[in-house]
């Protein structure tokens, strides 16, 4: 008893005693957040017990810097390192909520490009079990200002302050030592950010974030010619050449590509209490002159939607940290889509989209992909009940886009970005036509809905097109940017697919997305082959009948007979028609059976194509981290400059509604609007 007694008394009396009490408690509030907040998937001993040792190294080194100071000033400076820490440690949780992953400074840095709306969706994923995340601070407030504990307002020893940051040193090194032993190559190897935080945890990953940041940074003023030859010799070896049945089919069409916001491939043919979530996409799907991909998939990182675009117009992937779009599209040289089918097709080439223009840094990178004309928010009637979530309604944005796009001289390469089908999934009742799901998963339930009224926009789309008779001038791109559902929604999405249960492999398989090529005559059919969204633009050109030999594209036309059909994962996850990898497990494809012990043979397999995998996803980065294709100059293709660009939509519209255009629908239709032709039944626009 007189033991608890000296305890309780050096542990509230003295300052040592307190650091102590602070720091157990961090260690057991982020080891508890680790296993509730978190998906961190910790296997074994040895992954469970340096799950629960990390947050100590870290919070021992912090909060130790305030054990030098003196007085009252000590105690309050630990506080306000626990409080910050105790900061960071919320914003993950929130952050992992929606994305799956840790925030990176990347993120944060460009966190001003992506801040439209963001208060609603903070609101949206915020769990009242969330704030607790700060109790411990509270109640070690609490317990100073009543006296429970004592200032101890003697110096401390600088040798004793000294001895606990060389011990958290020392501990810190441990903890990697023994991370490698366990998990080889995971500071140089590792593509996902839930094993940085498993091994070493979330104040680690901070710090290997910040490095990586600079070091790209330092990557890309190292940068020179020489790097781009890896590159090169790798596209060499890897090059595969297109389906020559299909090359130039679409010469000279339009090419309209719709995004579909967050739209998974599940959605395709499925219904709620009978009623169809998405007719209009099913039958477009299923057309005889629509090119379906059933086993095509999304593979963005942090950057998402973003990402999705970069790898859309560049065939190159996005970066493990943060969005390339946003870092790098302002500096960088790109040979992207819109500028290859400009220069080497004559295309006029577009973005409309009924969101903030600085949204993804879309403003200043779509002037280095080349985009002649971009069209956001600012182009189009805004009030508030057009307007949910990201920008305008589907069915508004649509409507008032006709203006433009009939006078988009032909042929046109347009893009238009939908965000209806945006998380949190919200739509007035007044534009809800199908009920929500029952999951009682708030997150989950109302995504049907929105996917439905997207669905229904596209419909009265489809129809314009057919009225003006553009669809018969048109190849018309549908695609799933990313998932809607996240991997932390297993419960829900099980019950959405009917199964018992929802594994980490049904997961990846719930990556895949709706991707369609339809254009009338065009010899259309479901294709399982297995790609992503960094084989669309090399499929597309082959399409259009325009060479994409030479090019720096790390994607293969999906209808070629030689396509690898190895789909990359941003955080280095795979599918193949065989067999798939997540974290660390391998498993058959076609059962989603775990592979236990492969045999030499296989396991070679395995490993080479995870290598290749590994391989593709560096020299990727390596091109935008190092601004390589400021480098690369082929004679086809003449280097974009962003200054030629302006977006001011004065000066933008005094062009493109010039006169001259006499390829554009409007002139064709005797110089008058087809705006008559587009039918809505948005509530919004009734008179």
């Amino acid at each position: 008893m007189r033991q608890i007694k000296s305890f309780l008394q050096w542990l509230l009396e003295t300052k040592v005693g307190f650091f102590t009490l602070v720091l157990v408690l961090f260690w057991l509030k982020t080891y508890c957040i680790y296993l509730t907040k978190f998906s961190l998937g910790a296997n074994g001993a040895m992954q469970n017990f340096l799950l629960l040792l990390n947050p100590i190294p870290s919070g021992m080194l912090l909060l130790g810097l305030g054990l030098f100071l003196k007085g009252r000033k000590s105690y309050w400076v630990i506080i306000v390192i626990d409080f910050l820490l105790s900061l960071w440690l919320f914003a993950n949780i929130l952050y992992y909520r929606e994305f799956s992953n840790f925030l990176s400074l990347s993120i944060i840095k460009t966190s001003g490009s992506t801040a439209d709306n963001l208060g609603k969706s903070i609101v949206g994923i915020t769990h009242a079990t969330d704030f607790l995340t700060f109790l411990d601070v509270g109640v070690i407030i609490v317990l100073l200002l009543t006296k429970v504990i004592k200032i101890d307002v003697r110096a401390l020893k600088v040798q004793v302050s000294l001895l606990i940051e060389l011990l958290a040193a020392l501990l810190m090194a441990l903890n990697l030592l023994m991370a490698q032993k366990d998990r080889s190559g995971l500071l140089t190897r590792t593509f996902d950010n839930n094993y940085i935080v498993k091994y070493l945890g979330i104040n680690e990953y901070a710090v290997y974030d910040g490095f990586k940041t600079a070091q790209t940074s330092s990557q890309m003023a190292k940068a020179n010619v020489s790097d781009l030859q890896s590159v090169k010799k790798y596209l060499r070896a890897n090059y595969v050449k297109p389906n020559p049945e299909y090359t130039g089919v679409a010469k000279g069409k339009n090419v309209l590509v719709i995004h579909l916001e967050s739209f998974q491939q599940f959605l395709i043919g499925y219904k709620w209490k009978g009623k169809e979530v998405t007719p209009n996409l099913n039958k477009l799907y299923h057309a005889k002159d629509t090119l379906s991909f059933d086993n095509f998939y999304n593979q963005v990182g942090q950057g998402k939607t973003s990402d999705a675009e970069m790898m859309l117009e560049n065939s190159l992937y996005g970066l493990q940290s943060g969005s390339a779009m946003s870092s790098y599209g302002t500096s960088n040289t790109f040979e992207s889509a819109p500028a290859i089918l400009n220069q080497r097709a004559g295309y006029t080439t577009a973005v409309m989209h009924g969101g903030a223009g600085s949204f993804w840094n879309r403003n200043n990178a779509y002037k280095s992909f080349g985009y002649q004309y971009f069209m956001p928010l600012s182009y189009y009637k805004n009030i508030s009940k057009y307007y949910v979530g990201y920008g305008l309604k589907d069915k508004i944005f649509f409507a008032q886009s006709i203006k433009y796009i009939e006078r988009l001289p032909q042929p046109f390469y347009l893009k238009m970005i939908t965000v209806t089908n945006h998380y949190p999934y919200d739509l007035d009742k007044a534009n809800q036509t199908i009920d929500k799901t029952d999951t009682d998963d708030e997150t989950v339930d109302g995504y049907v809905q929105t996917a439905h009224y997207l669905d229904q926009a596209i419909g009265e789309l489809m129809q314009w097109l057919k009225k003006t008779g553009l669809d018969k001038k048109t190849l018309l791109v549908l695609y799933g940017d990313h998932y809607g559902i996240s991997g932390n929604h297993h419960k829900a999405s099980a019950q959405l697919l009917g199964q018992d249960e929802f594994t980490d492999f049904d997961n990846l398989k719930f990556q895949r997305v709706p991707l369609m090529f339809h254009m009338k005559g065009l010899k259309g059919g479901i294709k399982h082959t297995y790609g992503g969204e960094i084989d669309v633009l090399p499929t597309l050109l082959n399409l259009l009948g325009v060479s994409d030999k030479g090019t720096i594209q790390f994607g293969h036309d999906l209808l070629s007979a030689q396509a690898p059909q190895v789909v990359a994962q941003r955080n280095g996850d795979f599918i193949t028609p065989e067999y798939a990898k997540v974290g660390s497990t391998y498993y058959y494809t076609d059962t989603g059976e775990e592979i236990e012990q492969p045999d030499s043979k296989l396991k070679n397999k395995l490993v080479s194509l995870s290598n290749r995998v590994t391989t593709e996803l560096s020299l990727s980065d390596r091109v935008i981290n190092g601004n390589l294709l400021r480098f690369y100059k082929p004679k086809w293709f003449k280097k974009i400059k962003p200054s030629d660009y302006d977006y001011n939509k004065e000066k933008a519209l005094k062009k493109l509604y010039s006169t001259k255009n006499k390829t554009s629908l409007w002139y064709k239709n005797h110089r008058k609007s087809t705006q008559s032709a587009f039918k809505t039944d948005a509530p919004e626009l009734k008179k």
